[in-house]
C-alpha cells in the first residue's frame, strides 16, 4: 500500500489510493475449488439440477447436525426463507423487530401485509432491548423477530419468556450467526425457528441461499410444502406455496464451504485480533467485543466512532477510507424506519428509537475475510490513525467543497451558478 505521511497523500485530496486492490467488507470465501468442481461435474452428469437433489439433502443434513436441530429446510435465499417462516408461523397484524437490521427483515413482513413495529436496541449489544419490546406489544401483536446482529446472540432468554407469557411467536433472524453459540448452545435451536443466510457475502456461502432451522415438526412440514408450491406429489398441491427451493450447485457450494468453515473462522479471528492490536489505545474508536467463551464466526469487524472524542465524523472517516479503495460500510444506515415505505408510514418512529438513531451514525464495518491480509489490515489501521491525528485539517478540507443544502435566498441565480 501507498504510505500516507502528508494530507496531500490521501486519495480523497488527490493522492494515489493506498490499495491498488479494492478491499471489501464481504468478499466471498471459497473452499476447495477442485472438490467444488468435482461436485458440479457430478451434478451435470446426473442432470438433477434442482427439486431436492442429493446435494441439497446433504447440505440440510449437515447444517441440522452442526446446529443440533431436527430440521433444516434449505431455500433459495434468506429473504424467501424469512417470508416462508413468517407465514408458516402464522404471523399477522403486527410483529416487533429492531430497526437496526438489514431491510429484508422488515420487508419480509410488509410483503405479506404484516406491519413491522420498530423497537429500540440495547446500545451495548446492538440487539433488541427486551424491556422496550414488552412496551411495544399491543392486542395486534402476533410475534417478535429478534436479530443476532454481528453473530452476537440477542437476549433469547428474555425474548422467549416474553413470547411465552404473551402468547407470541418468536422467530430469529440469524443471518449473521451461523457457527455462533449462546451459553454454550449453538444458535439455530432457539425460538420457534431461526433463519440463516448463505449469501455470497456471508463467511459461509452457497453462492446464494438461506435456510430455516427448527425443532418443530409441524412447522418444518409446512415450510417444506410452502417452498415447493405446496406439492405433496408431482401432480398434487395440498397447500399454498411458492418457489423457494435451493438448487444443486448452490448446495454443492454450501457443502464444500462447510468443509472449510474452520479455516474461514480461523482467518476471521486472526483478522479480528489484528485489528484489535492495531487500533488499541485509539480513543474514540471502539472495536466491538465478542465473548471469547462462546463460539463465533468473527464475520464482522465493527468499530463505533465517537465524534466527540476524535473530532471527525463516521461518514468523513468512511469517505477518506473509501477513496483509498478500502470499501468500509456503515451498517445499518439509516435504519429501516428511515427507509420507504416505513419512513412515510411512520414519520415519527425515530422518537421511539433514540439508541438506534445514535448507533446508525457511529458504526463502520471494516474489510475482513480470506481476501484480506494482515499487512493490509495494518495499512487500513494506519490510515485510520492518520485521519484521527489530522482530524481538524481533514474536516476543514472536506467541508470546503461542500455545497450548502439550503442556499440563502438573497443569492441570485447567476451567483448560485
Amino acid at each position: 500500500m501507498q504510505d500516507k505521511s502528508a494530507l496531500d497523500d490521501l486519495a480523497v485530496f488527490g493522492g494515489t489510493p493506498a490499495s491498488e486492490e479494492v478491499l471489501h467488507v464481504g468478499r466471498p470465501n471459497i473452499g476447495d475449488r477442485e472438490r467444488l468442481l468435482e461436485r458440479i461435474n457430478d451434478i451435470l452428469e446426473r442432470k438433477w439440477l434442482t427439486n431436492d437433489g442429493p446435494y441439497v439433502q446433504e447440505f440440510e443434513r449437515r447444517v441440522a447436525a452442526f446446529v443440533g436441530v431436527k430440521h433444516c429446510i434449505a431455500m433459495c435465499n434468506a429473504t424467501v426463507a424469512l417470508e416462508i417462516a413468517i407465514r408458516a408461523l402464522e404471523m399477522k397484524g403486527e410483529v416487533i423487530i429492531p430497526s437496526f437490521t438489514f431491510i429484508a427483515t422488515a420487508h419480509a413482513l410488509q410483503w405479506q401485509e404484516i406491519t413491522p413495529v420498530f423497537c429500540d436496541i440495547d446500545p451495548h449489544i446492538h440487539n433488541l432491548d427486551p424491556i422496550k419490546v414488552e412496551e411495544m406489544i399491543t392486542p395486534r401483536t402476533t410475534g417478535i423477530i429478534g436479530v443476532h446482529l454481528w453473530g452476537r446472540a440477542c437476549d433469547v432468554d428474555s425474548l422467549s419468556d416474553i413470547a411465552a407469557r404473551r402468547g407470541l411467536k418468536l422467530l430469529l433472524d440469524s443471518a449473521h450467526a451461523f457457527g455462533c453459540s449462546h451459553k454454550g448452545r449453538m444458535i439455530g435451536g432457539f425460538g420457534h425457528a431461526e433463519v440463516f443466510s448463505f449469501h455470497a457475502t456471508k463467511f459461509l456461502n452457497s453462492l446464494e441461499g438461506g435456510a430455516v432451522v427448527t425443532n418443530d415438526d409441524q412447522v418444518a412440514r409446512k415450510m417444506r410444502l410452502m417452498k415447493n408450491f405446496g406439492f405433496t406429489y408431482y401432480d398434487r398441491s395440498d397447500y399454498i406455496g411458492t418457489n423457494g427451493k435451493m438448487n444443486e450447485i448452490s448446495a454443492a457450494m454450501g457443502v464444500t464451504n462447510l468443509e472449510a468453515m474452520d479455516e474461514f473462522i480461523a482467518v476471521n479471528y486472526r483478522n479480528y485480533q489484528k485489528y484489535g492490536q492495531e487500533l488499541a489505545g485509539l480513543e474514540g474508536i471502539d472495536l466491538i467485543a465478542y465473548d471469547e467463551k462462546e463460539k463465533c464466526n468473527y464475520q464482522y469487524v465493527v468499530i463505533e466512532i465517537d465524534e466527540s472524542k476524535i473530532g471527525i465524523t463516521r461518514d468523513q472517516l468512511m469517505e477518506v477510507l473509501q477513496a483509498e479503495n478500502v470499501l468500509v460500510r456503515r451498517y445499518f444506515y439509516p435504519g429501516c424506519h428511515r427507509m420507504e415505505p416505513y419512513r412515510s408510514s411512520f414519520p415519527h418512529a425515530g422518537l421511539m428509537l433514540p439508541e438506534t438513531e445514535k448507533l446508525t451514525t457511529r458504526v463502520l464495518c471494516l474489510p475482513t475475510g480470506t481476501s484480506v491480509s494482515e499487512d493490509q489490515i495494518s495499512d487500513i489501521c494506519q490510515i485510520i490513525r492518520f485521519a484521527v491525528e489530522h482530524e481538524v485539517e481533514i474536516t476543514r478540507r472536506l467541508n470546503e467543497g461542500r455545497v450548502p443544502t439550503n442556499p440563502p435566498t438573497s443569492i441570485s441565480a447567476r451567483q448560485r451558478d
